[in-house]
């Protein structure tokens, strides 16, 4: 399996026997919750809608899976979100299939779905690979493979020669879960270790955590139980950075 990381992004293309498009984080109608917060600004869902197409477009996946967070605001829906997700939903499923793994933003989002859309909180797999937004641990189908899941908004941030930091880059980190850490939860004798791998929001005002703060975050259950020594750090596309521990002993030094 070869991943295409795909930009104006981030998404990443996944194929097997199935080329399924994964996208994580969208947060159709934050606007709403950062204007609750002063923040006022126009609601840019057309245009984050219009990027999402693009990626469809040049993938053309036989799957689109939504990796949760697809709505913004928790415990309630907004009115920016009746009014908009029912359309943004619809965009997507006239083009490709459509898969939602509900994530801790997503109260309330099986009302805009339709019969098979919405899958289980603590994952699926499909195609071989699994699929959860990441908040929870994973359902025990899910170990023994790769996981992908959202949830962090993982970035990193670059320094120049003199330790300044650079802006911000969406990142994905991939790492092997610690089987000790995990204890009962991992299934014994599992033919292939679990890897994992955390992507890059897509709302382009998320934010993020820097890699190096991902396993002492305490963010998710699978967060606490990565293997750091030799977990990797890849740009949104798909360039090598670094290992994570590299990245945390340039920082240190």
């Amino acid at each position: 399996m070869h991943p295409r990381f795909l930009t104006p992004g981030p998404a990443l293309l996944i194929e097997r026997s199935q080329r399924v498009l994964v996208v994580a984080d969208p947060h159709f109608g934050a606007e709403a919750e950062l204007a609750r917060r002063g923040v006022h600004i126009s609601s840019n869902s057309s245009a984050r809608l219009a990027r999402l197409c693009a990626c469809i477009d040049a993938a053309e996946p036989d799957l689109l899976v939504l990796l949760g967070d697809v709505k913004h605001s928790i415990p309630v829906t907004t009115r920016q979100e009746y009014a908009e997700l029912p359309g943004i939903l619809a965009t997507l499923r006239e083009r490709v299939p459509l898969r939602i793994l509900p994530g801790n933003h997503d109260v309330g989002i099986g009302r805009f779905c339709e019969d098979g859309e919405l899958l289980a909180k603590d994952g699926a797999v499909i195609d071989g690979i699994g699929y959860l937004h990441g908040h929870t641990f994973p359902g025990p189908g899910l170990y023994g493979r790769l996981m992908v899941m959202g949830h962090h908004h993982p970035v990193v941030h670059l320094y120049d020669e003199v330790g300044c930091a650079l802006r911000a880059h969406p990142a994905y980190l991939l790492a092997v879960a610690d089987g000790a850490c995990l204890g009962s939860r991992m299934p014994p004798d599992l033919p292939e270790p679990t890897r994992v791998l955390f992507m890059p929001a897509f709302f382009e005002l998320a934010g993020g955590l820097d890699v190096r703060e991902i396993p002492a975050s305490g963010l998710s259950p699978m967060a606490r139980c990565l293997r750091t020594d030799d977990a990797e750090v890849f740009l949104e596309d798909g360039t090598y950075i670094d290992t994570l521990s590299a990245l945390a002993a340039e920082q240190d030094s």
